[in-house]
């Protein structure tokens, strides 16, 4: 019987269904597997789904869900999730929204007051939000990320350095509005760019939430050096606020600075309508975008809603919509839904199905871990829970790995209901997911180990060398493998094939190695790293060749010997000897001998021929020595037979016919046939000049019948026409000879790349600046990529147009491009190598175009980033605007911006207009976002208001001579006209300064009075609308002595003392006084009472028979007042016979037995190094102690100390070895009992270097 096949099992016990929805609606997938552990993937058409502002995946437990906002029609595809080896497959359809005419009810007409503001429409909701700026800068807005999390107070961290010239200030926003924090770093003094990191809480790193909600930016500004970084929270909410942090660091500088964000709740103006209430939670476009928030529905006040002739009536008393909503049956919600205008039923629904889920509590912990936590590599993290069961036993683990205590990696620890988990020296391993379990329930968190900057511990150092030696530059950073770059002037350095850079690594230390140094080697070297770099010049000199003797000119006759000498002061240079500048080859009769310093030219048996200049030049320097060897001989003049020269060629003259063509490089030589008698002198000359042998490359030689001329390797500069004349007394003759020089062209210039594409890109080159005397009938063209070696010929044949369009490339990737340039003579050397360039399509058009602020000139606009950007960054977005109905674009300004917000000035007022936005890469320009309609350009009028912050509206109070500085931010258009006053006065100008912007006031007194307290007003005016506000300034100084202080009554060992107030109180409170008494003998004062608050008090238990002064200080909130107020006179104690009966009381037994009020703690250690136990006891009369290690006493062991301070008991255990490992107890006793408390150690040995290789 075949055996049956076995069914597989499915990871999920709940899948997910083909659904249906209409176009906006939000779809929700959910998904449930049998274990809570599972790593779920979700798919669309065989693509995983990555978490945006479009797919939202979640997970609780063992509940997973995928959810779709704003359905549009290209979501109709297949889906899947997928656990393990299980797969599920759904769909979803999309209809159409079925449209349905509704009467809506008409708003009852509310008469307003002038001085009421307006109410707001249903459209104003789907505006963009207000943009709230704190004053630190003027920069663009930028923002927090919606998924931010809360966390604690962060860490302060004291000013190290200063870096910030403006730091961020704490700010208010309402919930769905925008702020901006802005902080500013002079540059003036740095190296390089300062790095900027913006946190929430202690650890949350912002820079990974940028996204819809959070955007962070940068910019610099050249004329004043200073660094702008720019936050900006975007459609705030509830959860954003917190305690925020900025740091700035710039190589060994560093500094921060923390601030807050208070979120308040949106305020419902009167007569606001109902409808606006329930908003979707989406900013996007559409009216269907996002789940409806039914967060601002708050109690309303009497309206009518007139349908037709009837009235229906809201009530006057407070109405709470989801009360009615929870109680109503669900048959009675279309009713209710129309009663209260709510229009959307299916959002209302889902809205109202969230609510009513209650959140279970956890009865196992008090409070679980944090979302997420953050530690740099190589620090420590502690994590916390509280249980609710201080005897609980609890779990921890690693991806779903339980932790067992090994070494000193994990500390685990119990204090009371709280359990800590430490991890020690965190590496790039302990990034994972921790679990802390009680029985059925667990707790989970996330750890991000952060690596730290690779700091240079030992910089570059400059270096001066000579000519061909070899050069090391060597820096020192701080982790053993890191990555460097080196740089010089600019470029990067690679291995080349020549091997001119070698690059040493060796631990911490990177060296650079020069070899063979050149002129063109010296420059400027840096050394980069991710935390910063270092930076050394190179200076590279020739070494300086000294002549001790140099050579002479000789005279010799024929058959003597000439012999040339010279010495110079390097015997390892060589040299080269010439001859009327062609270079002396040795032979029978010449002789070029080099000992030491010397070098020699010997010429045995002199002939005329020999008569010449002759010239030493040493190898490697710019100079040479010369001399001159005169030939002596007898002259016989005899007359001989004269016949006239005569030259015979077959082509002479300049015609393309008699053109003789030479190679460049290839040697030119005419053989010229010639008659006369007797033999004639030959001269060759070419543009007037005549060329002998002197010209080095150039060679003239005469035999019987012939003229040769010859020219070693034909260059350039070799073309043209030579002239050959023959003379001799009978007569002369000349011919013209026409030379041409061809040779392979030059090479184009560098290339250029117009433009790219995904996988493709544009090449234009020009062609070279000479052909090399033939036609240019092609080119070749090569690639490589930047970080490779090798080039990749493009084409074979070559290819004749200057355009050339290269494909197959791989988009991200840098490339370069070459070309030659081809003609019948052969190809040229390759051009200068393209600027790198990276294949990349055009990003997707700008997101969310909209007009932030009009005027009667100018307009400002705001977008944000596309959503598809490439493999690259953005150049830049460029802003265009025409007039409606004109097809003529016209550039709002020169070049690109990187900001996602400008403002276009000088505009037509009154005119329509329409504005678009592309954005810019290496690819070119998107397609470009449009605004959906055409703007006219004209101000808006908007009302005055004064936003006072929450730390003026009470009084504030300053010392004397410190700096009052007031920000005070308010709105309205066009530009407010601003007035101070102080208690109703004009202010003094001499001591108050104002500065007013376009939207705040500031107040500023540099050194603060006492005159300075009062009351001051700020009113904004615009035409006949204006808005006051008031802040109360409160001066205070130091106080004034009290005044007559007296003695009341002296008995006994008493005084008593009497005073009264001071006259002048600082203008603040008197908060106490301080009473000193002083003897008379001695005159030291000691403080009787501090901070006391009475004007009269009794001073006790002074001593019989001593005389004592007394004074007293005033105290306010400033300090204590610079004099006090001396006794005129001393009290004197009398001696008397009194005896002091001390009176009878029954005392009271505070006898306690031991009790250990905190116990010994387990630990482990390390051998040889000292450890400690400790506890703590109570017990009246205090109690004996005792310690026993493995039940034996230890008091009188030399090995440990005992130690009792105020009941805290330690055991200190010096250099413990493995064998003082087992169980201390402590023991303690007394008159009313006893107790113990015990502990384990463990102590472990060292790990040596020996036994970590092993």
């Amino acid at each position: 019987m075949p055996e049956p096949t076995k069914k597989t099992v499915s990871a999920f016990i709940k899948k997910p269904k083909t659904q249906t929805a209409e176009i906006g609606a939000t779809v929700i997938f959910i998904a449930e597997t049998e274990q809570p552990d599972v790593k779920v993937r979700w798919q669309r058409d065989s693509k995983d789904i990555l978490p945006s502002y479009k797919y939202t995946i979640s997970k609780e437990d063992k509940t997973h869900s995928l959810t779709i906002n704003n359905a549009v029609q290209e979501d109709a595809v297949g889906y899947a999730v997928i656990a393990g080896v299980s797969k599920v497959k759904f769909e979803l359809k999309i209809k159409e929204a079925e449209v349905k005419e509704a009467v809506a009810p008409e708003p009852a007409a509310v008469d307003a007051k002038a001085n009421e503001p307006k109410e707001v429409s249903p459209a104003s909701t789907e505006s963009p939000a207000t943009d709230t700026s704190i004053h630190a800068s003027d920069g663009a807005a930028d923002g927090a990320h919606d998924a931010l999390p809360e966390s604690n107070q962060p860490d302060t961290r004291q000013d190290l350095t200063g870096l910030f010239t403006e730091k961020p200030q704490s700010g208010e926003v309402t919930v769905g509005e925008n702020i901006t924090f802005v902080a500013k770093v002079c540059g003036a003094s740095l190296l390089k760019k300062p790095t900027v990191k913006w946190f929430k809480g202690k650890w949350m790193d912002l820079a990974s939430k940028s996204g819809k909600h959070l955007q962070l930016k940068e910019h610099y500004d050249r004329n004043i050096k200073v660094y702008t970084f720019e936050m900006h929270i975007i459609a705030a909410k509830a959860n954003y606020a917190g305690a925020y942090r900025c740091e700035v660091s710039s190589r060994d500088k560093f500094d921060s600075c923390n601030f807050d964000l208070i979120v308040h709740e949106a305020l419902v103006t009167e007569g606001f309508d109902i409808r606006s209430a329930f908003r979707r939670t989406s900013t996007d476009a559409g009216d269907g975008s996002g789940e409806l928030d039914f967060s601002g529905l708050l109690k309303k006040r009497d309206s009518f809603l007139k349908i037709g002739p009837r009235a229906v009536h809201v009530s006057t008393e407070a109405v709470d919509v989801w009360e009615i909503l929870q109680k109503a049956p669900s048959s009675a919600y279309e009713k209710i839904a129309f009663q209260y205008g709510i229009t959307d039923l299916r959002g209302m629904l889902k809205r109202l199905k969230k609510m009513k889920k209650e959140e279970k509590k956890s009865a196992a912990f008090l409070k679980k871990l944090d979302p997420a936590y953050q530690v740099e590599k190589g620090h420590k993290i502690k994590l916390q829970i509280e249980v609710a069961n201080p005897d609980v036993e609890v779990k921890w683990l690693k991806n779903g790995q339980e932790i067992h205590p090994t070494g000193s990696k994990y500390i685990f620890e119990s204090v009371g209901n709280k359990r800590f988990l430490t991890i020690n020296n965190c590496n790039l391993a302990d990034d994972a997911a921790y679990t802390c379990v009680i029985g059925d329930e667990k707790s989970v968190t996330e750890l991000f180990v952060k690596e730290p900057p690779i700091l240079i511990l030992r910089n570059l150092e400059d270096q001066m060398v000579m000519k061909g030696e070899r050069v090391e530059f060597e820096c020192e950073v701080s982790e053993e493998g890191a990555q460097v770059k080196w740089e010089k002037d600019g470029v990067e350095l690679t291995r080349d094939e020549s091997f001119k850079y070698r690059f040493k690594k060796d631990g911490c230390k990177h060296v650079l190695i020069i070899n063979d140094v050149t002129k063109e080697d010296g420059g400027h070297y840096t050394v980069k790293t991710n935390g910063g770099q270092s930076l050394a010049e190179l200076l590279v000199q020739e070494k300086q060749l000294e002549v001790y003797q140099s050579i002479a000119d000789l005279t010799v006759k024929a058959k003597d010997q000439a012999v040339f000498k010279c010495e110079v002061s390097d015997e390892n240079v060589k040299g080269i000897w010439y001859k009327n500048g062609v270079e002396v080859k040795p032979d029978n009769r010449t002789h070029i001998t080099h000992i030491g310093r010397i070098h020699k030219l010997t010429i045995d048996d002199v002939k005329p021929e020999d008569e010449a200049d002759y010239t030493f030049v040493p190898e490697g320097h710019a100079f040479n020595l010369s001399a001159k060897l005169n030939f002596l001989e007898v002259k016989i003049d005899f007359v001989p037979r004269q016949d006239p020269p005569k030259i015979h060629l077959d082509c002479m003259g300049r015609t393309t016919e008699s053109t003789i063509m030479v190679v460049a490089g290839n040697k030119l030589r005419l053989d010229v046939p010639i008659t006369g008698d007797p033999a004639p002198t030959v001269i060759w000359t070419k543009s007037d000049k005549v060329l002998t042998d002197t010209d080095g490359r150039v060679h003239v030689e005469s035999t019987k019948g012939h003229c040769i001329f010859t020219i070693e390797g034909a260059e350039r500069q070799d073309e043209g026409v030579y002239s050959v004349t023959v003379r001799n007394p009978a007569g002369e003759d000349t011919a013209d000879i026409n030379v041409k020089v061809v040779d392979v062209p030059d090479p184009p210039e560098a290339p250029r790349i117009p433009s790219v594409g995904e996988d493709s890109c544009i090449v234009q080159w020009d062609p070279p600046l000479f052909d090399g005397g033939q036609p240019v009938i092609g080119y070749v063209l090569e690639r490589k990529k930047t970080k490779s070696y090798r080039w990749m010929r493009l084409n074979f044949d070559p290819y004749k147009d200057t355009t050339y369009e290269a494909r197959r490339m791989i988009e991200g990737v840098a490339y370069e491009m070459r070309i030659y340039a081809v003609n019948a003579i052969g190809m040229s050397r390759p051009s200068p190598a393209s600027q790198p360039f990276v294949p990349i399509a055009p990003t997707s058009e700008p997101v969310g175009l909209c007009v932030e602020d009009i005027s009667d000139t100018t307009i400002s606009l705001k977008w944000r980033p596309p959503e598809k950007t490439g493999s690259t960054d953005l150049n830049g977005y460029g802003v265009e605007y025409c007039k409606e109905g004109s097809d003529e674009w016209i550039p709002a300004f020169t070049g690109l911006t990187e900001r996602t917000s400008v403002t276009i000035r000088d505009l037509p007022t009154g005119e329509k207009m329409q504005f678009r936005v592309r954005a810019y890469n290496m690819a070119g320009p998107s397609p470009p976002a449009k605004l959906q309609q055409a703007v006219t350009i004209r101000e808006i009028m908007q009302r005055p208001k004064i936003w006072i912050p929450r730390n003026l509206r009470q009084t504030i109070i300053k010392k004397v001579g410190e700096s009052i500085n007031l920000v005070i931010p308010f709105q309205g258009k066009p530009r407010p006209k601003v007035t101070w006053t102080k208690n109703g006065e004009p202010l003094d100008q001499k001591q108050v300064n104002v500065r007013n912007s376009d939207n705040d006031s500031i107040l500023f007194i540099r050194r603060s009075e006492r005159n300075d307290s009062g009351k001051y007003e700020l009113q904004v005016e615009i035409e006949n609308v204006e808005d006051r506000a008031s802040v109360n300034i409160q001066t205070v100084d130091l106080p004034g002595p009290p005044q007559n202080l007296r003695f009341v009554d002296v008995w006994g060992f008493n005084v008593a003392l009497e005073w009264k107030q001071p006259k002048d109180n600082g203008n603040c409170d008197i908060t106490g006084y301080i009473i000193q008494k002083a003897d008379k003998k001695t005159m030291e004062w000691y403080t009787v009472y501090d901070q006391y608050r009475r004007t009269n008090c009794v001073v006790s238990d002074l001593i019989m028979g001593n005389e004592y002064f007394f004074r007293v200080y005033a105290i306010n909130m400033v300090g204590l007042s610079p004099e006090p107020c001396m006794s005129k006179d001393s009290a004197y104690i009398q001696k008397t016979g009194i005896e002091y009966q001390h009176p009878s009381y029954k005392e009271h037994d505070f006898s306690e037995a031991p009790k250990f009020t905190h116990p010994l703690v387990s630990r482990s250690v390390i051998a040889g190094y000292n450890a400690t136990l400790s506890c703590a006891v109570r017990g009246i009369p205090k109690p004996k102690i005792t310690w026993y290690k493995n039940k034996m006493d230890i008091t009188n062991e030399a090995k440990y100390r005992m130690l009792s301070k105020q009941g805290v008991l330690t055991l200190e255990i010096r250099k413990p070895c493995p064998f003082d490992g087992g169980v201390y107890m402590c023991k303690a006793v007394n008159d009313s009992g006893e107790d113990i408390v015990e502990c384990k150690l463990e102590v472990r040995c060292q790990i040596t270097k020996e036994d970590t290789k092993k």
